[in-house]
């Protein structure tokens, strides 16, 4: 059984903050398709079309019949632990901080025998276990080991915080807490055991109304001005809590219907623009540094950037033209964002929701995501250690169908649907 983690000793100020040393991160290009499935939080091996043959490690080439016609198909990671060790000398720098280290030998139901990081509720060998895909600091799968019944805390395992970004006992900036939507990720954060919640309200002269109240009543809740458009505002509140923030969600935007032809000018799409576009990169120009300084601060060190983007990001949704557009510039941004936190070990994850039940979607027909769902969703892909988030039903088929043919979803979207 895990034991529930304590609350952790306040930093001491006057130590050298340490430097992140990220776990071996060099895998080959065939090896990516296991990274891919991890960061939407599934477990996939290579399986061979011609003769069904379930195989690790990768390779170019099914190691049975020599097909190439090999596919990524996921796995139920079901299988019996054959043995174990614990590591307790290790040459490399990630490893030698966090020792001693469990591993095990793992016979899949579907064939192959794996080499895996093993959960601490995991006994002794013989004994059935399940098999997970996570990432690991570096970015890139690693395979975990997990009981097959564990215990209400597992999340709190030494081993699997690390592949995580759990936010029990750690402090999360929410740009805009003005939303149905943002008020629940506060509440769900608060729940899931955020220490301290800074909230961001800009124009806090226009009247609160009863959500922020009501939120910024909870005693992890502060309230702080923060409008994207403003950089200097922007730059003085990284100045002030940049230094203490372990978590970023960004789901502040400015969302309008109508695409091009139904609106005069060009002042809508540039207010769009400018919060979830140049929003975006002003908060991370100033926030990204300091999250990238403190990625290595213990059990609750900077972890993670969550930008709330949008399904039509991947392909235009014509009613709302300029909006999907703004959200498709940021989702390159994010991307950038990504590979520039990742030598730190910062996590950056997307989320891409199908229509939310707000104002801007109320002539949209059902369903909608509920922002309570959303925001359960998000605090889920913390926990999980994913990168790529698509709650909801609408996002979800809509994800498959750019999959199969984004040309054929850009004609059905211009269709009406």
């Amino acid at each position: 059984m895990t034991m529930p983690m304590m609350r952790p000793p306040r930093k001491n100020p006057v130590l050298r903050t340490r430097q992140m040393n990220l776990p071996p991160g060099a895998r080959g290009r065939v090896a990516l398709g296991l990274t891919a499935a991890a960061a939407e939080g599934r477990f996939e091996l290579q399986t061979c079309e011609d003769c069904g043959t379930v195989q690790y490690p990768p390779r170019e080439v099914c190691h049975k019949c020599l097909s190439s016609a090999l596919r990524w198909r996921q796995q139920s990671g079901e299988g019996a632990l054959l043995g174990s060790t614990t590591l307790h000398h290790s040459n490399d720098l990630f490893f030698r901080e966090r020792l001693p280290w469990r591993l095990g030998l793992v016979h899949l139901d579907a064939g192959p025998t794996l080499m895996v990081h093993l959960h601490g509720e995991v006994g002794e060998a013989p004994q059935r276990v399940r098999v997970g895909a996570r990432l690991d600091r570096a970015g890139q799968a690693v395979l975990i080991a997990f009981p097959n019944e564990g215990s209400p805390h597992m999340a709190d395992d030494k081993m699997l915080r690390e592949m995580t970004s759990d936010p029990k006992f750690r402090k999360v900036l929410v740009t805009d807490g003005k939303t149905e939507t943002g008020q629940a990720i506060v509440r769900a954060l608060v729940k899931a055991g955020a220490d301290i919640v800074w909230v961001g309200h800009a124009e806090p002269w226009k009247k609160m109304g009863d959500g922020l109240d009501d939120i910024s009543a909870l005693p992890q809740v502060t309230l702080v001005p923060l409008d994207l458009t403003n950089g200097r505002q922007v730059t003085e509140l990284a100045g002030a809590i940049g230094g203490k923030v372990d978590i970023v969600i960004n789901n502040a935007e400015v969302h309008r219907t109508f695409g091009i032809g139904a609106r005069r000018g060009t002042d809508v799409a540039k207010a769009e623009m400018d919060i979830n576009y140049f929003g975006l990169l002003r908060l991370a120009q100033e926030f990204g540094p300091a999250l990238k300084g403190r990625s290595a601060d213990g059990a609750t060190g900077a972890t993670a950037w969550v930008n709330l983007l949008s399904i039509y990001a991947l392909s235009n949704f014509p009613p709302h033209g300029t909006f999907s557009a703004s959200k498709a510039a940021a989702h390159s941004l994010a991307q950038c964002l990504r590979a520039e936190m990742r030598p730190a070990g910062i996590r950056v994850i997307n989320v891409f929701p199908g229509p939310i039940d707000d104002e801007w979607n109320q002539h949209t027909p059902p369903p909608k995501l509920a922002p309570t769902t959303l925001a359960n969703a998000i605090v889920k892909a913390l926990r999980d250690g994913v990168e790529d988030v698509y709650p909801g039903d609408v996002a979800q088929e809509w994800l498959e169908r750019w999959r199969d043919n984004p040309k054929v979803l850009e004609r059905e979207l211009a269709a009406g649907g």
